[in-house]
C-alpha cells in the first residue's frame, strides 16, 4: 500500500475493540475490509493487547498499524508480530535510547512510523510558547517528534497535525507541507457525530486534498468505523480523487416541482443501493433544469404533471405515470450496469490533482515484507 507521491489516497480506520479481543477485531477488520477501508489501526493500550498482535497481522486482508503509547516495548512487540505500521509519540516514550531501538527494528523491517500531533496531546512547553493549540503549535509538536526519529537515522515516517477544528486542521497541515516532503495523514480529530462529524471531515480533508495537500486520510467520527470508509471514500470519489462508483444527481425541489422530489430520489436511491459500477442518475422535479440534467446522466427522469420522461445517455426512451417511475428507472439502470459490467467497466477514472513534494523518495510502503 504505497503512501505518497503520486501514490492514490488511501482510506484509514480504527477498530473499537478490545484489541485483546481477536475474533472481535478480526471481525470488524474483515467489515472494514469490504467497505473499502485500505489500512486499519488497532489500539495497544495493555498487554493483552499486544500479545493479539500476532494473530491479528497473520490474519487481517489488509496492513494494520499499531497505535502505541508510552510503551515502547509494545513498539517492539509490534514490529515483532508483524504489523505493518506503527504510530507512536517518540515525546512520550521520552528514552532516547529506546526511541533509537523502534527506529532501528522498524528500519529492519521496513516497517513506517507515523508520528505527529493533536490538539489535545501538545506538551506544555509548546502549548506556553504558543498560546495554545494553534497551527504552529501543532507543526511544532509535530516536527519535534519527527526530529527525534531523524537523529537516530529513521526516515520511513508520516505525518498528521490534527485539531477538531477544520480551519485550524487545515492552517496546520498548509504549514508543515512547507516545511517537509514527507507523506501526511489528514483528519479533523474528534470530529463528533455523522451529522456533524462528515461535514467537518469533508471541509478540512476536502480543502486540502484539492490543494494536493494529503497522502492518506481518516474520517473520525463516533460512530460504526464503517461509517468513517463511507464518508472517506465519498470524498475522494466527489474530488475526483477515486473512481466514482453509483452517483445521484437530484434536485433540491422547490417551487417549480410539480411531483414529491424527495420522496421520489429517496425512493430510487434505496432501490439502486446495490448497484456498483460507475453510474450516475437523474432525478429532476421541473421542466427548468429537469431534462438538461437527465440528459447528462447515464439514466435520468424528468417528472412532472403526474408523470415522467425517462432518459438513457441523453436520449428519451419513453414517458411513463409518476408511480411507475421508480420501476421503469431502476429497470434501466440495472440494464445499463449489466452492460458496464460486461464490458469491464469498474470506475469512471479519476482526475489528476497535482501534489505537494512529489518526491519518490517520500512515498511509504505499508505492508512491506522484511
Amino acid at each position: 500500500m504505497p503512501i505518497g507521491s503520486d501514490a492514490p489516497i488511501s482510506v484509514q480506520s480504527m477498530t473499537i475493540t478490545k484489541t485483546a479481543d481477536i475474533n472481535a477485531t478480526l471481525q470488524q477488520i474483515a467489515a472494514l475490509a469490504a467497505s473499502g477501508c485500505d489500512i486499519v489501526r488497532v489500539a495497544v493500550p495493555d498487554r493483552d493487547d499486544a500479545e493479539a498482535l500476532p494473530a491479528i497481522a497473520a490474519r487481517s486482508t489488509i496492513p494494520v498499524i499499531a497505535d502505541i503509547h508510552f510503551q515502547w516495548k509494545y513498539a517492539i512487540a509490534a514490529l515483532e508480530a508483524g504489523c505493518q505500521g506503527i504510530r507512536i509519540n517518540p515525546g512520550n516514550i521520552r528514552k532516547h535510547d529506546k526511541v533509537a531501538l523502534i527506529g532501528r527494528e522498524a528500519a529492519a523491517r521496513g516497517v513506517p512510523i507515523r508520528v505527529g500531533a493533536n490538539a489535545g496531546s501538545l506538551e506544555q512547553e509548546v502549548l506556553a510558547a504558543y498560546g495554545g493549540p494553534s497551527p504552529e503549535a501543532l507543526v511544532e509538536q509535530a516536527m519535534r517528534e519527527v526530529r527525534l526519529l531523524e537523529e537516530v537515522g529513521f526516515f520511513d515516517i508520516k505525518i498528521s497535525v490534527k485539531h477538531n477544528d477544520p480551519a485550524t486542521m487545515i492552517a496546520a497541515y498548509r504549514l508543515i507541507a512547507g516545511r517537509c516532503a514527507y507523506p501526511l495523514h489528514l483528519g479533523v480529530t474528534e470530529a463528533g457525530t455523522p451529522s456533524r462529524g462528515i461535514v467537518k471531515s469533508a471541509v478540512g480533508i476536502g480543502t486540502l486534498l484539492a490543494e494536493g495537500i494529503g497522502d492518506t486520510i481518516r474520517v473520525s467520527l463516533t460512530a460504526d468505523p464503517v461509517e468513517e470508509i463511507k464518508a472517506g471514500i465519498a470524498i475522494l470519489e466527489t474530488l475526483g480523487l477515486r473512481e466514482r462508483r453509483f452517483d445521484l444527481v437530484a434536485c433540491p425541489s422547490c417551487g417549480r416541482a410539480e411531483v414529491d422530489v424527495f420522496a421520489l430520489a429517496s425512493a430510487v436511491e434505496e432501490r439502486l443501493k446495490d448497484i456498483d459500477v460507475p453510474m450516475r442518475v437523474a432525478v429532476m422535479g421541473c421542466v427548468v433544469n429537469g431534462p438538461g440534467e437527465a440528459r447528462e446522466a447515464d439514466v435520468g427522469v424528468a417528472a412532472g404533471k403526474e408523470k415522467g420522461q425517462i432518459f438513457v445517455r441523453g436520449e428519451i426512451v419513453r414517458t411513463v405515470p409518476e408511480d411507475a417511475i421508480v420501476e421503469e428507472l431502476a429497470s434501466e439502470a440495472f440494464k445499463m450496469a449489466e452492460q458496464l459490467r460486461a464490458e469491464g467497466k469498474s470506475g469512471t477514472g479519476a482526475a489528476h490533482i497535482s501534489r505537494i513534494a512529489p518526491d519518490p523518495q517520500s512515498v511509504l510502503q505499508i505492508g512491506r515484507k522484511s
